[in-house]
């Protein structure tokens, strides 16, 4: 869980410091790359950059944040337009491309979905209304659980990480995942 206490002055730089540098160096290394590597280009000791991120999750969960606010605002402007299908696929395809930003986020998305920063509340929040209302209209299996939605972006994620043809790839399994869960 992220902390939510007010932090000093130097306390917040060395934390905003820690997110820019994680930022840059997922981007350029993917997530897998040393905690010591993200300490070294933020300019703070290990300990500061554990001390305000006890694990690897948090801070991508961290890091990620702000991008997830944005995608889930867009979601809110952009998908009121689309029927309730429509829009829980179009929320499904722009996850699994956000969650591909960094190479190896995939394996650790779920675990980031949970940490409770405000960007994977907001996410979490749009996508259980999308669902729900995607069912309420029948489109969609009533059993199927915004988790097993997380699951379907996990494995989607995790199988075109490496693919040079993403978008195309992404739409095909998002349409073979939503022939399995359409209400019939």
């Amino acid at each position: 869980m992220e902390q939510k206490t007010t932090l000093r002055a130097d306390a917040r730089q060395n934390r905003e410091r820690i997110i820019a540098a994680a930022e840059e160096v997922f981007m350029e290394q993917g997530n897998a790359t040393s905690l010591e590597a993200v300490a070294k280009r933020a300019g703070v000791g290990i300990g500061t950059l554990y001390r305000r991120f006890a694990t690897r999750d948090a801070l991508l969960a961290a890091t990620y944040s702000d991008r997830l606010l944005a995608f889930a605002q867009t979601c809110r402007e952009g998908m009121a337009q689309l029927d309730a299908p429509s829009a829980l696929r179009a929320y499904l395809e722009g996850m699994v491309n956000h969650i591909n930003i960094y190479e190896g986020l995939a394996a650790s998305i779920g675990m980031v979905l949970q940490s409770g920063t405000p960007g994977c509340e907001a996410v979490g929040e749009v996508g259980a209304q999308l669902l729900s209302q995607a069912q309420q209209c029948g489109a969609v299996r009533p059993d199927v659980a915004f988790t097993d939605l997380v699951h379907i972006m996990t494995a989607i994620s995790l199988a075109i990480e490496r693919e040079s043809e993403r978008p195309a790839r992404i739409a095909h399994l998002v349409s073979i995942f939503f022939d399995g869960v359409y209400s019939r």
